[in-house]
């Protein structure tokens, strides 16, 4: 089969699109033939040997964390799934990804697909939505009537939180860049605010931040939270600050698989209620010009890599 890795650490260029033994799933696990993957900022973090300390990976390693695709054959004890499913997951990022023909996966990670988007575009679903949800639900604890501000809110995680604090009956405050304003305000926030603005001291419940801001600038997202606030950060190299004597908590996100959480971003694309943002959707030969991009500041978007299987 046909597959993407990299041999050594190094800039976009040590990928190499080249010839594979196709695998086979173990106990657990699920052989995916694969739709599509997608790219995140953490592939090329891990391409370029950054992530060697939290993310140890083997060479060669096959990038692309997000998968959909159909399976292929189940491994032993796998129950709920059948030959011919379509399926959605975000993949252990220690393990070989989907920039492949096919790949395998624990079967606890995997969701139905969505029904409602091509089977390719739910690629862009898992890392960027369960980044959303969880920095919103698990940690911020967001609830109906209280007022969010979303910093960095044009971008693949942006959307997504806008969309779904807004389905929460939260009043979001989006703070963008005028590229993602358009993006924001179709995604449904009741105010944009110019990158690098805040709304007045002690306005807002949750302050999200998505964007590799400063520390000066980052520490500064505190001042609109109100007492017993939270500020939820993904940009995870730089802790989230905390304001002890207004009981306003910094947390730190890291993104974790949830097979349940990804069934609930499908069950909203399906109803209408989540929509998912592809910018542009190349062939599998050419994810070294996506890592390329990236490192260029240069993607247009979320990128799906559109996999065609032998």
């Amino acid at each position: 089969m046909k597959a993407v890795r990299f041999h050594e650490y190094g800039d976009p260029s040590v990928l190499r699109h080249e010839d594979v033994e196709q695998p086979s799933p173990g106990a657990g696990q699920v052989l995916i033939q694969v739709a599509a993957t997608s790219f995140n900022g953490v592939d090329g973090n891990i391409r370029a040997g950054f992530m060697r300390g939290p993310i140890p990976v083997t060479l060669p390693h096959t990038p692309g964390i997000d998968v959909s695709g159909t399976v292929a054959a189940l491994g032993e004890g796998v129950t709920g799934f059948a030959v011919g499913d379509r399926v959605v997951g975000f993949l252990p990022m220690t393990g070989d990804g989907a920039a492949a023909e096919y790949t395998v996966a624990p079967a606890e990670i995997l969701a139905p697909a969505p029904t409602a988007i091509p089977l390719a575009d739910a690629a862009a679903l898992p890392t960027v939505g369960l980044t959303a949800w969880q920095a919103l639900f698990d940690h911020a604890k967001l609830a109906a009537g209280q007022r969010v501000l979303i910093n960095g809110a044009g971008g693949a995680v942006g959307g997504y939180a806008v969309q779904l604090a807004k389905n929460a009956g939260a009043y979001v405050i989006a703070a963008t860049g005028p590229r993602g304003a358009d993006r924001a305000t179709a995604a449904g926030a009741d105010e944009v605010l110019e990158h690098g603005t805040t709304p007045a001291a002690g306005s807002v419940d949750v302050v999200l931040n998505l964007a590799p801001i400063e520390p000066a600038q980052l520490a500064a997202l505190l001042d609109p939270i109100r007492p017993g606030g939270v500020l939820v950060n993904t940009t995870v190299w730089m802790p989230a600050p905390s304001d002890e004597q207004r009981g306003v908590r910094g947390i730190d996100l890291f993104v974790r698989s949830d097979a349940g959480q990804l069934g609930e971003l499908v069950a909203l694309i399906d109803a209408g209620q989540l929509r998912v943002g592809v910018a542009q959707r190349v062939p599998l030969a050419e994810l070294p010009a996506v890592h390329a991009q990236a490192a260029a500041a240069a993607l247009p978007g979320k990128t799906v890599i559109v996999v065609t299987s032998a």
